[in-house]
Order: structure tokens, then C-alpha cells, then sequence
């Protein structure tokens, strides 16, 4: 699995724009089938103290590195949002959102509200 976490460092470092996660996030695994992918809300990560944001980072990171179906991760502090592209496998988002949830209560899955048929 590659996770990129960007620290607080990262965010105040005078560099050129970062590559788009479009551009970095793959969308199939090595032998070309497709992957999924998730997004989570971290509401107000960024201002937390250091000593928070690094463990947080740390306890997702622990939760994805059990999940063998996770095939990048992107957590991004200055916009407080994290990435996971994954195998697609019945239930593997709902698992992986609930097992993050309980480590970082704060996260927020960012979905699509689909009308009832």
C-alpha cells in the first residue's frame, strides 16, 4: 500500500503546486482491474495540535495497514481530507470507515445522497 501523508511541515513549505490526487490516485491494480475508492471529512484536523494530527495519522495508517485491499491512501491536512483507493470487495468500505471511525471519531464518510426507488 502507498499512503502519502501530507504534514504540517508539507503545508507551510514554499513549493510548486502539487501533482492533482486525480493524477496520483491509481485506478487499477496491477493485473488492470478496477479499483474503488472513499472519501473522508476530518472536520478541523488541520488546527489541531501537532501531537493530534500525528496521531491520527498514525491510527488510520495503522487501520489501512490490516486491510490487505488497500492499494493507496492520501491524507490531506490542508484540506483535511483522506483518500483510500482500494480492491472492491462486498463490504471493504463499509469496514474500513466503521474501523476508522473508532480510532478517529471525528471522520465523516463524503458521499452522494442517492433518492430511494
Amino acid at each position: 500500500m502507498k499512503m502519502r501523508i501530507y504534514t504540517s511541515a508539507t503545508l507551510t513549505e514554499a513549493v510548486s503546486p502539487a501533482v492533482p490526487l486525480w493524477q496520483l490516485a491509481p485506478t487499477h491494480d496491477p493485473g488492470g482491474r478496477l479499483l474503488t475508492d472513499f472519501m473522508m471529512l476530518i472536520p478541523r484536523l488541520r488546527t489541531r495540535p501537532q501531537h493530534e494530527i500525528e496521531r491520527a495519522s498514525r491510527d488510520i495508517q495503522a487501520v489501512l495497514s490490516l486491510h490487505q485491499d488497500v492499494v493507496f491512501a492520501d491524507l490531506n491536512l490542508k484540506l483535511n481530507l483522506l483518500w483510500v483507493s482500494l480492491r472492491p470487495r462486498p463490504g471493504a468500505i463499509s469496514e474500513l470507515v466503521a474501523a476508522i471511525r473508532l480510532r478517529v471519531p471525528d471522520a465523516v464518510l463524503v458521499a452522494h445522497y442517492a433518492e430511494p426507488r
